[in-house]
């Protein structure tokens, strides 16, 4: 009887559906087959009783405790990131990005290294001490009687200026004539 491939009927399928079911079925099987359905019918409607009846009692603890729907998820959360963080993958991975992480910034500080010495290779070559004398010599020229040196951006300055001034006074010249 367990192998059969009747379909077995849903609660509140029509009746004609299971005429055909029921005539290869002796009756004494029919009775026993209504038994054991009422009974799981019996059986379901208790454990619904129950589990309402334990679902109402902890709502009620938790209303006691003050626990909260975004407490219970904050809770879920953590727990789920403590277990993913607890397995062999993720430690594999975050020990694997550690070391990666450590071999990038060694990579970004000789690349760092790199460019200071070929910003200072550039300061030092003939053709950077030649432009440097050049814009020493105008800033001479254009601030008089200052004194030499200073930095880079001091002589940048100073010709800017100079230049600046130079322009102003070609103007009000023009301007005179």
């Amino acid at each position: 009887g367990l192998l059969r491939s009747d379909s077995i009927p849903e609660v509140g399928e029509d009746a004609a559906a299971t005429v055909s079911m029921t005539e290869t079925l002796s009756e004494e099987e029919q009775d026993e087959l209504r038994k054991e359905l009422a009974k799981v019918e019996e059986e379901i409607q208790t454990l619904s009783q129950v589990l309402a009846a334990k679902e109402k009692h902890l709502a009620e603890i938790k209303r006691k405790l003050g626990i909260n729907s975004l407490q219970e998820l904050r809770q879920n959360i953590t727990k789920s990131w403590q277990d993913v963080t607890s397995t062999t993958a993720y430690k594999r991975t975050s020990e694997t990005l550690s070391q990666a992480g450590q071999k990038a910034s060694a990579a970004f500080s000789s690349v760092g290294s790199v460019i200071t010495k070929k910003f200072e290779d550039v300061r030092n070559s003939p053709t950077f001490k030649s432009f440097e004398e050049k814009v020493e010599n105008l800033k001479s020229k254009v601030g008089g009687s200052k004194p030499a040196g200073g930095d880079f951006g001091e002589v940048l300055n100073s010709a800017a200026n100079a230049s600046a001034t130079e322009t102003i006074a070609e103007q009000t010249e023009e301007e005179t004539h």
